[in-house]
């Protein structure tokens, strides 16, 4: 038998016992119907994100079979050499050899590239590295200002400033040529001006966040061998940032060779072969400058010309695709490399 004073602490404690495992078996039925809600709602974000990537698949198929049933009649009538490599566009004969667009949208994007690429790369290394906080303040957020202007604002200032600019260099160039067409100033150099400023922007904001994401490391050790802060910039940081400077120079070309609207203000419009000082017509801006008033085989025409730029889409994001997977695994290799 128990005294008194031991049969209370044994009521006691049994009552506390009882209490304890009631409570944690409220908080196991909490947790489960938690973990029930988790799984139901993990459930209906797994479905969400499902539809989502299938949507955004179904949209890129749409879009491709639609390119090719609208375009191929045409190319099927014309004949595929001929629209590829045939050297006059004139709706109203019904001739329609685009050698003279593609031509123009590689040689002007190609422009644009040789200009853009070293003013925006120079860019880069200043916001990144030799720029000031006050400055790059300032700087920065202007040149993202850019990235977000539409195009056709970038086309009114390039036809009421740099029209003028490549005319007055026009009739510098050509004063003692009386078989010169002048164009006023609406030429493929006012295009490729245009269009290096244009994709300044992509360029310079993707090298500076490639650049920034070199580590200080890199840095340090080349100081430690006595190199300068130009020769560690030039021979250590940017060939560390090449996968993503590469990356922004082939967003670059797409932006430029899928542009239109402030082309259209500066080129001319003129299906010529491309020389620096004469009316072009780019891919893109035969189709916007043609379409309202084309019909038949004319329209057929321009979806064509849709099919091959959205072919050159395509190959351009593929070279960007091999351009990060490269980048990826030389990434992987160093860092295995440096923990080795």
């Amino acid at each position: 038998m128990y005294s008194p004073e031991r049969m209370v602490y044994l009521e006691k404690t049994s009552g506390a016992a009882v209490a304890v495992g009631s409570v944690g078996k409220q908080r196991s039925a909490i947790r489960s119907k938690k973990s029930g809600f988790t799984n139901v709602t993990e459930r209906v974000m797994k479905y969400i994100f499902t539809v989502c990537g299938i949507t955004a698949v179904a949209c890129v198929l749409m879009i491709t079979i639609y390119m090719i049933i609208s375009g191929a009649p045409a190319i099927g009538k014309i004949g595929l050499t001929d629209f590829l490599f045939g050297d006059t566009w004139y709706a109203k004969k019904e001739q329609f050899g685009i050698l003279p667009l593609i031509l123009t949208s590689v040689f002007g994007t190609l422009g644009a590239i040789v200009i853009g690429v070293p003013i925006g790369l120079l860019t880069a290394v200043f916001l990144s590295e030799l720029a000031p906080k006050a400055m790059k303040n300032v700087v920065k957020p202007a040149v993202e200002l850019l990235a977000g202007i539409p195009s056709v604002i970038y086309g009114l200032l390039g036809a009421n400033l740099v029209k003028p600019l490549m005319y007055a260099l026009e009739e510098v160039i050509y004063a003692n040529d009386p078989t010169h067409q002048f164009t006023g100033g609406a030429n493929l150099a006012s295009a490729i001006i245009v269009l290096a400023i244009m994709i300044l922007p992509t360029i310079i904001n993707i090298s500076e966040n490639a650049i920034s994401a070199v580590p200080s490391e890199y840095r340090e050790a080349s100081y430690g061998l006595g190199a300068t802060r130009i020769q560690t910039i030039f021979k250590v940081v940017i060939p560390a940032a090449k996968s993503g400077i590469a990356s922004g120079v082939v967003l670059g070309v797409g932006r430029a060779i899928g542009e239109a609207m402030a082309i259209i203000l500066v080129a001319g419009n003129s299906a010529n072969m491309p020389e620096l000082f004469s009316s072009v017509k780019f891919l893109t801006t035969g189709i916007v400058a043609e379409f309202p008033y084309s019909s038949g085989l004319h329209r057929e025409a321009l979806f064509a010309i849709g099919l091959v730029l959205f072919v050159f889409i395509m190959i351009i994001n593929l070279i960007l695709n091999g351009i990060l997977k490269k980048g990826g695994k030389k990434e992987k290799a160093a860092k295995t490399a440096g923990k080795a």
